[in-house]
């Protein structure tokens, strides 16, 4: 019997990509709503309590209310946005951090947003291992495709093409903050410095490392073995060698849809720095890939079926 799922919120960008993904999929049978009830809560409230499934791909207060109206029924929840990820009684959906059978298990799961994804698989492992110390005042530089900002910035960017670049988050606060502490177990909220760059999609997150500043700090090539020790053989996430940095590291204006994570450790000749960074798409790993990979666990399935790796 197919797993009846409900995406509430299937007109955005990341629901669009999730129903696209799922409607050829026969484990599933979509429960999709006519357009003129999208906004009904009568019919929204049955839809909710009729599936088994229901991915949430709203703003984040519209998101919370959707939760309300789930209430006494047993339908599991993925919530796409950042309502819940640091709320009590919802598990992270961070299956490479927070252990598969926890996912597996939980009836409440809120998917990491796309810049913590990066952050979190650099720096997590390293400060759980006590490679890297957790009261470190930590900084992530980050730019992705304008496609995360959703429709209303993806307009802004086709309509304007004198647009280059975008620093935003000027006020150092961000929706993501409270998630990268947390789940990177630090003492300080990183300072966080993110960009936008007119491409749809695609992402790179960068944490600089001084390291013959950090006390009980050690070597680039350790840090490397680290995270290679944590994720193993992993199929999304890969931990990338290198013999030498490349020139340079490119974000494609027409970047074909991806679901991996792939982390880099680079280092100065003396090793007295080093930069760690991670590449996602941010509509793959960052938004409809963690989707569809953790709905997978919940259902028992092969976690990567029907991913783009």
């Amino acid at each position: 019997m197919a797993t009846r799922i409900f995406i509430d919120g299937a007109a955005g960008t990341t629901g669009l990509e999730i129903r696209d993904r799922l409607k050829s999929r026969e484990e599933f049978e979509l429960i999709v709503l006519a357009d003129a009830q999208r906004k009904d809560e009568a019919a929204r409230r049955d839809a909710l309590h009729a599936a088994d499934i229901a991915i949430l791909c709203l703003p984040d207060d519209a998101a919370r209310d959707a939760a309300a109206l789930a209430k006494g029924s047993n339908t599991r929840i993925i919530d796409a946005s950042s309502a819940h990820r640091v709320a009590d009684g919802w598990t992270y959906g961070f299956p490479e951090l927070i252990g598969h059978e926890a996912i597996a298990e939980a009836q409440f799961v809120s998917n990491p947003g796309c810049y913590p994804t990066g952050f979190l698989a650099l720096i997590a492992p390293l400060v759980k291992a006590a490679v890297l110390p957790a009261e470190w005042p930590y900084t992530v530089n980050a730019v992705s495709g304008y496609s995360g900002g959703g429709n209303a910035l993806i307009d802004r960017f086709k309509a304007d093409n004198s647009i280059a670049f975008r620093a935003y988050g000027l006020a150092i606060t961000h929706k993501h903050l409270p998630e990268m502490r947390k789940y990177a177990g630090l003492v300080h909220e990183p300072v966080f410095s993110p960009s936008v760059v007119p491409a749809h999609r695609g992402m790179i997150v960068d944490v600089p490392l001084p390291l013959s500043a950090m006390q009980g700090a050690t070597s680039a090539a350790f840090l490397e073995s680290a995270l290679t020790g944590h994720y193993g053989t992993d199929g999304v996430v890969e931990v990338h060698a290198h013999s030498a940095p490349p020139a340079e590291m490119l974000l494609s204006k027409d970047a074909e849809p991806w679901d991996g994570l792939n982390l880099h450790v680079f280092t100065s000749e003396d090793g007295a720095q080093a930069r760690l960074i991670a590449q996602l798409d941010n509509l793959g790993k960052g938004a409809s890939g963690a989707a569809i990979q953790n709905l997978n666990i919940m259902c028992g399935l092969s976690e990567t079926t029907g991913l783009r790796l």
